[in-house]
């Protein structure tokens, strides 16, 4: 299962089982029925789950913990009782002589033992009596039943739900695996396996789909149940899909004595089996081959989601027998969802539209919480080298190389990234990683400024890397958020050369609306929708100044901060004339820039330095020539503090912080986060600090919060 990882629970999703009320209990209980009928539909029936394995596992472990408590609540629908998904229209109905049952889970080392240990108590066996178990990679597909009858396949159903599955006979016989005709098996064999797809002919297949104008599958194995489960068996026919063989359901004779025997006997009827399948003779064992197993998964070339242990004698199986829906001798050690162990093959470096070199790990693909993982972020050099900015270790001091085994996690939406390093896999030639000196895409340096854990290009507007980002920001949704104009259309018209900077787009319709080179006559373009677009460009020549000053990209500058900063000057010019006029730590200008509330030494070093430097400041001023820049609201001016500067410190008692500063600004006040020489009324409450002092030795009028509101007439 994949997508979401988290689902909305009810009230009582946080109170312990052990805690719950009898109502709770039912309430619950009918809450996780829903949802788990839902997901078993989403994963089974329409190979297009909703939630994640981890969220799964967790809401079936929650259901039957509370079942266990109070197992006169449990529903006549519980999921604990269900296998599996219904049977979709469109596909014959198939009634299994032998139910194909799901398996019960273990999650950890412990769940291992105490799984050998029910079976040992079941059995009466000794703690130290021998007893052999199969080891097995369990295959991330979609369960299959062939049947055979006289060594020839008369039937294949998928699982469904346990019971009834589909009929997709002719579409499994166009796998190559599934042999048509067997000989020397028994009159009646129906072998049970898993079809998959590799990882190549994944990635193969979700190129043709994209190529095509279809929807790109999120992982192999949607890929594999979609492409078994089509209505037209030449789709099949087209897809690669593969067949490993681990079971078998109604036989005429026993196939053999042990599981690895019968698995044996599966391979030489010219079935494939999978190589890593092992017998075991314990707990230590079975967890030793789990562990070796893990190690090598993302080299296998296809997803497996945890290791299968069963008891190896048939006899002992049978004596175990079933529960209502899992077998006694069976389990699935899972591997945690969301990581997983692969091979770091690169590590690549992306620049950002402020310069920023982000180092990107380039790996070995490999499923991670049920998406295909093939980069990882590396945040920064330090990150990789495994010491901060002063050479003090962090994660253990374990650097990242290449060449490198890596754990990669993945928790629902988050950008995957690396966790940790496995160093005894590390190849002896494998050397610490250098973060590059020079801008790999423009060549300019890259320098790392004191304090700061990014390295940066210093190319600007030269670069074509910070170009195209620069350009993306700017059509953003916040920024001029321009009607047919995104990320796509801008990367291409940028490799065209048709824009290079903001100003350029305004430019379009005159340059590309009419003449040889239109652009209605681009791929992807007609007459109408790039006229469209000019008429869209030139709807937001008519502009808010707070978007303008986000759209720019300055570093630091934000959406807010933008805003606060239009709300204070008000107008583009007042703008311009202060950071064109402001000197860097000094000056009228620069103490103004810096008493805005919200405004620090840091923004206002980046936004004083992009205004001054030539090449920028050229772009930003053919930018705004193509623009009507809209005021700020204006400030008021007949209140007893318009024009005013107002600093608030401490507690107030009788409006949050944020609204009093609203409330002033409103009334044409400037309201500052600092006390200087420039403030004009502190504001003091509860708890007031070193503001306070400090305005005592400025001379700065003073006054609590029922005195500033008798001021502004709000008392």
């Amino acid at each position: 299962m994949v997508e979401n990882s988290a689902v909305p629970g009810p009230d009582t999703g946080d109170i312990a089982v052990a805690d719950l009320s009898r109502s709770q209990a039912k309430d619950e209980l009918a809450w996780l029925a829903a949802q788990l009928t839902a997901a078993n539909t989403a994963y089974h029936r329409d190979d297009a789950p909703e939630i994640s394995d981890a969220a799964y596992d967790a809401l079936k472990r929650r259901n039957t913990a509370i079942e266990a408590r109070f197992p006169d609540l449990k529903r006549k629908d519980s999921p604990s009782d269900v296998v599996g998904g219904a049977v979709v229209d469109g596909f014959g109905k198939v009634q299994h002589a032998v139910r194909m049952l799901s398996l019960g889970n273990a999650f950890d080392d412990d769940d291992v033992g105490e799984f050998d240990q029910r079976i040992r108590k079941y059995l009466g066996f000794a703690p130290d009596a021998p007893l052999a178990y199969t080891a097995e990679p369990k295959i991330d597909g979609l369960s299959l039943s062939l049947r055979y009858e006289n060594g020839t396949l008369v039937q294949a159903a998928t699982r469904g739900d346990g019971e009834i599955g589909e009929n997709v006979t002719v579409n499994a016989l166009t796998i190559a695996d599934i042999p048509h005709q067997i000989t020397g098996a028994p009159d009646v064999l129906e072998v049970r396996g898993e079809v998959y797809m590799s990882h190549d002919d994944f990635a193969a297949l979700n190129e043709r789909q994209i190529e095509n104008g279809g929807k790109a599958f999120a992982n192999p194995r949607n890929a594999a149940a979609g492409s078994l489960r089509q209505l037209d068996a030449k789709i099949t026919k087209s897809r690669p899909l593969r067949f490993f063989a681990y079971a078998w359901g109604e036989v005429s004779a026993p196939l053999a004595e042990t599981q690895s025997g019968a698995i044996a006997r599966l391979k030489a009827l010219g079935f494939a089996t999978n190589p890593l399948t092992q017998t075991c003779d314990g707990p230590m064992a079975m967890i030793a081959h789990y562990k070796d197993i893990e190690a090598q998964r993302a080299a296998l070339g296809y997803d497996i989601d945890g290791v299968v242990y069963k008891v190896d004698d048939l006899a002992l199986q049978r004596r175990l027998g079933f529960r209502s829906t899992t077998p006694r001798w069976a389990i699935a050690h899972k591997f945690p969802a969301e990581l997983a162990w692969t091979l770091l093959e690169a590590i690549d470096i992306q620049v950002g539209r402020t310069g920023a070199l982000s180092p990107v790990a380039r790996l070995r693909p490999v499923t991670v919480g049920g998406v295909v993982v093939s980069n990882a972020t590396l945040h920064n050099e330090d990150y990789i080298a495994g010491r901060d900015g002063n050479g003090a270790p962090i994660r253990e001091g374990r650097d990242i190389r290449v060449g490198d085994w890596v754990q990669v996690y993945r928790a629902g939406d988050v950008i995957p990234k690396i966790s940790d390093v496995d160093l005894a896999r590390r190849p002896y030639d494998a050397t610490p990683y250098e973060m590059p000196k020079q801008c790999p895409e423009c060549g300019s340096d890259a320098i790392r400024e004191e304090g700061d854990a990014v390295r940066r290009c210093t190319g600007g507007i030269i670069c074509p890397a910070q170009a195209v980002e620069k350009l993306k920001h700017f059509v953003s949704r916040a920024a001029f958020d321009i009607e047919g104009l995104g990320a796509k259309q801008v990367e291409q018209l940028y490799a065209d050369g048709w824009i290079a900077t903001p100003a350029d787009i305004f430019t379009l319709r005159d340059r590309f609306g009419t003449g040889l080179q239109q652009l209605k006559n681009r791929e992807g373009w007609g007459e109408k929708s790039a006229a469209n677009l000019f008429d869209a460009i030139d709807e937001k020549r008519n502009i808010p100044l707070a978007r303008v000053i986000f759209s720019l990209g300055i570093r630091h500058v934000g959406e807010n901060s933008a805003a606060l900063l239009a709300n204070h000057y008000t107008s583009w010019d007042a703008f311009e004339d202060a950071l064109t006029t402001a000197q860097m730590g000094e000056g009228d200008a620069w103490e103004e820039l810096n008493s805005i509330d919200g405004v620090g030494a840091v923004m206002a070093t980046s936004l004083v330095t992009t205004m001054q430097q030539e090449a920028e400041r050229a772009s930003i001023d053919r930018l705004i020539a193509a623009l009507q820049v809209q005021d700020a609201a204006a400030r008021a001016t007949d209140s007893p503090v318009a024009g005013k500067t107002v600093v608030f410190t401490g507690s107030l008692e009788r409006m949050t912080r944020a609204e009093a500063k609203a409330r002033a600004e409103g009334l044409g006040a400037k309201v500052s986060g600092s006390v200087s020489a420039k403030t004009d009324i502190l504001v003091a409450g509860p708890g007031a600090g070193s503001k306070a002092k400090k305005a005592t030795d400025l001379g700065i009028e003073t006054m609590d919060e029922e005195a500033w509101l008798a001021l502004i007439g709000d008392a």
